[in-house]
């Protein structure tokens, strides 16, 4: 009877201090430690006491379980350790009080991922620092073949790359995916953290997966400033397309950042080239979505129009950009420029190419293209590129090859593109092509 006696109040002691922890009350997990709790019993999925102490972020809590004797180096279930889990909610005390106490730097988990490599990307540079001074490998890599380095790049810590670096992390390492630090740091998007690891000796020559460049890698993730700080540097082919058959400048124009447009024009990219053919294999489930369909060979004037960056069009055109430039279906600028949704772009398309009737084989005009390309809202600037092609002489009663006027298509479609084109185009004067300008 008393050892059963006993051990109610030894479980209802742990479940004290359980409920302690996860209340975070400081002076009722000391209570329960006074009590007898023991601190490093473990409970749901193998977890401590101080590993549940840490998830919830309380310092205090966290001192007093190491105070009374609670264990850093004990891991859960799944090889998870305080140490671990505090690099990954980041808070500096709680980091550098598991460090006094021992908790061991480099303890993977079932991953292979250590807490120094999780520190790397996501905690204080000044603990990774820390963590560098106790004596061991400093490229540990995960599973996937990802050294802290690896991790601190793809994060985008500068500090923490600087750190790694001069304990000797490995600059040239590549992870199972063929991926270096310099390559993840271009992947992260982070361009300080790319100029630390170019500054180092980083190689721009190295290639991803799928051999692509490290400037391809940089416009895949839109990422312009790395991507300019790349375009004269080893390895930045203007020639060479990507997966979608794009050449860098054609990626630019897509992206519309006019300065990225200058600079890889100035490193000889073909303000003319034409897009190739997509590699990527598209897998549709049958009767449930298709394929897009093929981009036919443009150049990147109508991909800077088409998206509506009237900026990347100048430096295009300053650059030698042809603007007479014509697509297989008769697409030209102006064509282009009215699915891009800016009234600039527009503009500058009709001062490249000033006929606002111009058609292309189906018999579209620019009118036929803005309205037919207008999805369940009306464009912000749906008037103003209005207004423009009506200054220019677009007509609303313009039949296309199918017998459809931009009339009917604003009529068929919502009722606030409806309002918009009757302010320009009223009823009355549709018949005779009149517009209010």
């Amino acid at each position: 009877m008393v050892s059963v006696m006993m051990l109610a109040a030894a479980l209802a002691g742990q479940d004290a201090l359980a409920r302690a922890v996860a209340a975070d009350d400081a002076a009722a997990v000391r209570a329960a430690i006074a009590a007898g709790a023991d601190v490093n019993r473990r409970g749901d999925y193998g977890a401590t006491p101080l590993l549940k102490a840490v998830e919830v972020q309380d310092a205090e809590v966290v001192e007093a379980l190491l105070h009374a004797g609670a264990r850093a180096n004990v891991a859960d279930d799944d090889g998870l350790t305080p140490l671990a889990l505090a690099c990954e909610r980041g808070g500096e005390r709680i980091l550098t009080v598991l460090l006094d106490a021992g908790a061991p730097v480099r303890h993977a988990d079932r991953d292979g991922v250590t807490p120094l490599a999780t520190c790397a990307g996501r905690g204080p540079a000044a603990i990774v620092a820390r963590m560098l001074t106790v004596r061991g490998p400093v490229d540990v890599a995960d599973s996937r073949g990802q050294t802290p380095l690896m991790w601190a790049a793809y994060a985008g810590r500068a500090e923490a790359v600087r750190a790694l670096l001069g304990a000797g992390a490995d600059l040239h390492r590549r992870s199972d995916g063929g991926m270096t630090p310099l390559l993840y740091a271009i992947k992260g998007g982070d361009a300080a953290t790319a100029e630390v690891l170019l500054a180092a000796g980083g190689r721009t020559t190295d290639r991803a997966p799928e051999d692509t460049s490290a400037l391809q890698l940089a416009l895949y993730q839109s990422n312009w400033r790395i991507a300019e700080r790349l375009a004269g540097l080893p390895g930045a082919d203007m020639a060479v397309r990507d997966r979608n058959g794009q050449q860098p400048l054609h990626a630019a124009a897509a992206g519309g950042d006019a300065a990225l447009v200058r600079a890889l024009l100035a490193h000889g990219a073909d303000p003319n080239g034409l897009t190739g053919p997509s590699r990527i294999t598209w897998v549709t489930e049958a009767n449930f979505g298709v394929p897009p369909p093929p981009v036919p060979p443009t150049p990147p004037l109508l991909i800077a129009a088409a998206n509506g960056h009237a900026a990347a069009m100048a430096a295009i055109l300053a650059g030698g950009g042809d603007g007479r430039a014509l697509l297989p279906d008769g697409t030209n600028v102006v064509l282009a420029a009215a699915r891009g949704g800016s009234a600039a772009a527009l503009a500058q398309a009709l001062a490249i190419a000033p006929d606002a009737t111009v058609t292309d084989r189906n018999g579209d005009t620019a009118l036929h293209v803005l309205l037919g390309t207008i999805g369940d809202t009306a464009p912000p600037e749906l008037e103003a590129m209005l207004r423009l092609l009506a200054a220019h002489g677009a007509r609303a009663d313009a039949a296309d090859r199918r017998g459809t006027t931009p009339a009917q298509l604003a009529d068929g479609g919502l009722s606030e593109v409806r309002a918009i084109f009757r302010t320009i185009y009223p009823p009355a004067t549709v018949m005779t092509g009149a517009a209010t300008r």
